[in-house]
């Protein structure tokens, strides 16, 4: 029986690779430029695109004009294509993603029963000359995994990127040299600045579910009538130097929309013991909840230790409150029917999935009580 032709397609301006395509790690690896990575379901939809397309421009103007190496510059550009407004970008990223979408569907269909999607990463970059624009879109097929088993481990491991507000390929180079300070069996690192102020992940977005302070004394028990209005969802602000990830926007939004008490703080370290839960947040992944966070118990010098020189702290979160996600759903679903939301399109039914996931992963009564 033949093998199973390699899920992946690899397209630069509209035309089709005839090499067999890298994987998406080893394509960001290789080469500089603004990107974004979208979830494509093997039904057809292109998950939150416009906002993607949004953040690849806005990426690409910021590097352009601050970071031009990070793009494949020397210097600013004199004439600069990365300056074209949204309209102008928008129709040369949709023709290269149409053409791989295309050839996808030619050489190798995705597997819909055993539930694949496709990760769809799109790139700009500095042609070879510097004076045009060129894009690449990498498709490949992706099996997410289910919402609510796999939890992840993280570890505090690095200090923010530079040129935070932008997504660029060249990070998926520089932050290898964090590996270092990767335990055993954790999935994702963190980034913090002073070893207690947690910005975000490598590649994810960061959340605790949160006691407010000056609510609640810790030693008292809460009851579910006070979870309400004694907890908050925090993540890291704009301005303290992070992404502006597609799924953070869309998480404050659903909190919003269904009401959980929601602030922009970098979640502090050496107020762990105020975390009720945590989850991280990707255009891939879409949520997660977090079984494990670890941070050194110093944090001087880290750059030159690894993870084995370092005394770890363990933050632990009871496995009980995502089995408990997954049973009461529906809850959730009545809620959004109560309140008269109807879903008619593909990206709007996948936001009323975010708002089942947000509200069953933490603690609020929204969740079903």
């Amino acid at each position: 029986m033949p093998p199973t032709p390699a899920a992946t397609v690899l397209v630069t301006n509209g035309a089709v690779s005839p090499q067999a395509p890298p994987s998406a790690a080893s394509f960001l690896d290789s080469t500089p430029g603004a990107y974004t990575t979208a979830r494509a379901t093997a039904a057809g939809g292109l998950l939150w695109w416009p906002r993607h397309l949004l953040r690849l421009a806005d990426s690409a103007r910021l590097l352009a004009r601050f970071h031009p190496h990070l793009l494949g510059l020397a210097g600013p550009p004199p004439r600069n294509p990365f300056e074209d407004s949204l309209i102008g970008i928008e129709p040369l990223v949709n023709r290269s993603v149409r053409a791989a979408l295309q050839e996808m569907r030619r050489s190798r269909p995705l597997r819909a029963e055993a539930g694949e999607d496709m990760a769809l990463t799109a790139l700009l970059r500095a042609s070879p000359a510097e004076e045009e624009l060129e894009v690449c879109v990498h498709l490949g097929a992706y099996l997410p995994p289910v919402f609510g088993e796999a939890g992840a481990r993280l570890a505090v491991a690095g200090r923010g990127r530079d040129a935070a507000a932008a997504k660029y390929a060249p990070w998926a180079r520089m932050r290898k040299s964090m590996e270092k300070m990767r335990p055993p069996g954790v999935t994702e690192l963190l980034l913090t600045n002073d070893g207690d102020h947690i910005l975000e992940g490598s590649i994810t977005n960061f959340f605790v579910v949160c006691l407010r302070e000056e609510e609640h004394p810790l030693n008292e028990p809460l009851s579910v009538e006070m979870m309400a209005n004694e907890f908050e969802v925090q993540t890291a602000p704009l301005g303290d130097g992070i992404l502006p990830g597609i799924m953070r926007q869309i998480v404050m939004e659903v909190c919003h929309d269904i009401g959980i008490p929601f602030r922009e703080v970098s979640p502090s370290w050496s107020k762990r013991k105020l975390w009720e839960e945590a989850f991280v947040t990707s255009s891939l992944r879409l949520i997660q909840h977090v079984e494990t966070v670890q941070a050194p118990i110093l944090w001087e010098n880290i750059e030159s230790k690894t993870w084995a020189d370092v005394s770890w702290e363990v933050k632990r979160f009871q496995r009980e409150i995502s089995k408990r996600a997954i049973q009461e759903e529906y809850d959730i679903k009545d809620l959004l029917e109560d309140s008269e939301m109807r879903f008619l399109d593909s990206e709007a039914s996948w936001t009323g999935d975010m708002c089942m996931q947000i509200a069953s992963i933490n603690v609020f009564g929204k969740a079903g009580t």
